[in-house]
């Protein structure tokens, strides 16, 4: 049971050479497009690889395929809904299976530091950017590798290098692959990904002195970490323990980071603070805030505004807001409910997610849904658009109004600070 990342990993390192072991089906769920087809590397063993089906067919499958196993890959997921899954499974009398982290985890030669997160839309690159940074200043070469998001030619991406936006363009990335890279690739940050993460390991430790690992949604890493920071989000409390694998992420953790205190309740950090205490009492705790900029002189006060925030973060992170509703805020701007006006692909994800009512997901799994996303933001009445996207979309969408961009980055406010942290593991990490 995946959704083209985790899934795929899973099946690498502990089955497809495994010969005592057939598996029958990949499952796919919660990114659209990506089933209904075939698994193209799958080795020796499935000369004609291993079909996809959509998630919804799994009762069908184990009693059609005579599944005895079904294995569980995937994340950002409630307890309470990962367990109604396990008892379907269970109920049809196969076993349901979650592979631990240190199976799954391939060693390097090379130190790695990993960022993580408890839910999706935590501000995990921003401090990957904040990583880099600091390892720079201390005169080491870094790569980041992304978690997965192989959603197009599976051969093609098996092994992925951006290093420009070209790189992006000429790989054919979707805007949910762009939302990840691009801002990283800004900051002069080169970019591993793809889906044989052996492979792509293999190439980073060529080229890098430390490799940062920049975890999706909430999953753990697929490398082995030397250092294991945890970002987790004071603005969804009580989620950093009720999240699959989130809490594997926080229990995990070497370090956890208390991300966007500067825009949460005090009560709220301060559960997270707690629980994160309770579970890793072992965890460096610190605070960070992650400050909202928007870019150029276009006054925006009292201007009517249709906000474009990550789409990720607003649909299977469960967020109603993002940066684009803190800046408007900032800049009395008048956020605009862009429901009635959405066509297509977005007005499907607006009824399926109801309470986006102030702003409009970004969603581009295909050019389908973009030209929707376009068609969607140029419907809606007002003065301006608020890109609160990490990727330019003013870059791949003709908008009929001003845009601007809404920038946000993490802020350090403990002492030693994550800094001071990464500079004393590398000094450790030499001796």
């Amino acid at each position: 049971m995946g959704a083209a990342g985790r899934d795929f990993h899973n099946f690498n390192v502990i089955y497809k050479n495994d010969q005592t072991v057939e598996v029958v089906a990949f499952t796919a769920a919660q990114i659209p497009y990506i089933s209904n087809r075939t698994y193209p590397l799958a080795g020796d063993l499935y000369p004609d690889g291993i079909p996809i089906y959509p998630e919804e067919q799994l009762p069908e499958l184990i009693k059609r395929l005579k599944a005895d196993a079904v294995v569980f890959s995937y994340s950002d997921i409630s307890h309470i809904d990962l367990m109604h899954k396990a008892s379907a499974v269970i109920a049809l009398g196969a076993d349901f299976i979650l592979l631990g982290s240190t199976r799954t985890m391939l060693k390097s030669v090379k130190p790695v530091i990993s960022v993580c997160a408890v839910r999706t839309g935590s501000g995990k690159s921003g401090v990957t950017k904040l990583i880099v940074k600091r390892l720079s200043t201390l005169g080491l070469k870094t790569v980041t590798v992304r978690h997965p998001m192989p959603y197009g030619d599976l051969r093609k991406e098996r092994v992925q290098r951006f290093a420009t936006t070209a790189d992006m363009t000429e790989a054919g990335c979707t805007l949910e692959e762009m939302e990840e890279y691009e801002h990283l690739i800004e900051a002069g940050i080169v970019v591993y990904a793809g889906v044989d993460y052996a492979a792509i390991l293999k190439e980073a430790e060529q080229e890098a002195d430390v490799i940062v690992w920049d975890g999706g949604n909430n999953d753990f890493p697929f490398f082995e970490p030397s250092l294991e920071i945890v970002v987790t989000d004071p603005l969804r409390p009580g989620h950093e323990i009720t999240y699959h694998p989130g809490e594997v992420n926080l229990r995990r953790a070497d370090v956890i980071i208390i991300n966007k205190v500067n825009t949460a309740l005090t009560t709220d950090a301060e559960t997270v603070r707690k629980n994160a205490a309770t579970v890793n009492p072992k965890a460096v705790i610190i605070s960070t805030e992650s400050v909202v900029t928007v870019d150029g002189a276009l006054d925006i006060a009292g201007k009517k505004a249709v906000i474009i925030e990550d789409g990720p973060t607003l649909t299977h992170g469960e967020m109603t807001y993002g940066a684009g509703i803190i800046a408007a805020k900032e800049m009395k701007a008048v956020p605009v409910d862009a429901r009635e006006y959405a066509v297509g692909a977005i007005k499907d994800v607006f009824a399926k997610y109801p309470a986006l009512d102030s702003v409009i997901p970004a969603m581009g799994y295909s050019p389908e849904q973009v030209k929707d996303l376009e068609t969607s933001v140029n419907n809606t009445p007002a003065d301006i658009v608020m890109i609160a996207t990490p990727v330019d979309l003013s870059r791949i969408i003709k908008f009929n109004k001003p845009a601007v961009r809404v920038r946000y980055e993490v802020k350090e406010t403990s002492e030693p600070g994550l800094g001071g942290i990464v500079a004393d593991f590398i000094a450790s990490f030499k001796s």
